[in-house]
């Protein structure tokens, strides 16, 4: 492993050392910080030896910081080691963090819940999708369908809108839930349309600023990209893809949109993990996280809140040591956020396991392991 491939920093406000913070709660009580701390370290070491990505950022902790907090191996295959001040392609984390801007524009009366597709864009009042409203394209019960490749058959902006507009419907609209990337496109075209202002200048007023994050984008400036963590070998694009945004349909549509395409660094979502914590300002009012983060769908096939993903009694992505009202999403490039308001704590997953190929070699199980440990 290359020198500097290891690493321990102080986060904000946090302790300079894994060690640092007496005990992490565990599955069956407290466990010396030190012991469990060095099993995950271990983990993320040996999943990078077996190939399922080429570099690992990790964060755990409270209210009052980070007790567990570093990184292992290089931004790419036999290229440099991380160093902690890495930026990383987030992938579907995208969705909630734009779901904070939708509801910090519910709070300043811009928007309501039940306001539909229709209302706010005209080029898509004719459509299927019309009386759909924000609450069921946040929690996925909208019956818009999930990833669809839309970029290999409409590889401009204009046209991917357009296919937007006509896609079949799965479901009924509040029968199930249907994970679909597509209604967080139609989610950041709303809010950019009820602000007057473009999805990157909302994040950076709503998210960024109120938080103080120094990296969190789209589409990275130059100096930025030369500290990107690689994704994929991209057989569309006939490259390896560092410093742009992974997913396909987010690069047609520019860079920018409400399902993919925000980049950040380990310390930046530490920040927003502690103002989540925090219960709401300065981002939101107390009550609108309340409402944002309740489960809503446990009628349904999954959890779901408002743009967060819920702790789902099995198969859930993070195990099962998250209490009932955790929340937080997985990123397909190998990134994750997750907190526990109950517990006051946070887990910080960033990976590249797309590197050098989609391909899933092992990593969800990974995942899973380390947030049990």
């Amino acid at each position: 492993m290359p020198a500097g491939a290891r690493g321990t920093d102080s986060g904000p406000g946090g302790p300079a050392a894994s060690e640092a913070r007496g005990t992490t709660p565990g599955p069956s009580g407290p466990t010396p910080s030190g012991a469990r701390a060095s099993a995950r370290r271990r983990l993320l070491e040996e999943g990078r030896e077996r190939g399922l990505y080429s570099g690992a950022a990790w964060s755990l902790g409270d209210a009052e910081g980070p007790w567990d907090r570093g990184w292992t191996g290089t931004r790419a295959d036999g290229g440099p080691p991380l160093d902690g001040n890495d930026l990383w392609d987030l992938a579907s984390v995208t969705k909630p963090l734009v779901g904070l801007v939708v509801m910090a524009l519910v709070d300043r009366g811009d928007l309501r819940l039940g306001d539909t597709v229709g209302q706010h864009l005209a080029r898509y009042a004719d459509s299927p999708h019309a009386p759909r409203t924000i609450a069921q394209l946040l929690d996925h019960t909208s019956g818009l369908p999930g990833g669809v490749p839309l970029y290999r058959e409409h590889p401009t902006r204009e046209s991917l809108l357009t296919a937007l507009g006509t896609l079949p419907r799965t479901a009924a609209p509040g029968t199930r839930v249907t994970y679909s990337s597509q209604g967080f496109m139609l989610l950041g075209l709303i809010a950019e349309q009820a602000a007057g202002r473009g999805l990157d200048e909302l994040v950076g007023e709503l998210v960024c600023a109120p938080l103080g994050l120094t990296d969190t984008c789209f589409r990275p400036a130059p100096a930025q990209r030369g500290r990107a963590v690689a994704t994929e070998a991209c057989p569309w694009r006939g490259r390896t893809v560092v410093g742009e945004v992974h997913d396909e349909n987010a690069v047609v549509l520019g860079g920018v949109a409400g399902h993919a395409g925000l980049f950040s660094t380990l310390a930046d979502l530490e920040r927003i993990a502690l103002g989540l914590l925090g219960g709401g300002p300065p981002l939101l009012e107390p009550d609108t996280l309340t409402l944002m983060t309740a489960p809503r769908t446990d009628h349904l096939n999954l959890r779901r809140a408002l743009a967060w993903q819920g702790q789902d009694p099995t198969g859930s992505p993070v195990g099962d040591i998250f209490g009932p009202a955790s929340y937080g999403h997985t990123g397909f490039t190998g990134t994750s956020l997750w907190l526990d308001p109950a517990a006051g704590r946070y887990a910080i997953l960033l990976t590249n396991r797309v590197h050098p190929s989609r391909v899933e070699r092992g990593f969800t199980e990974l995942r899973r392991e380390f947030h049990t440990l």
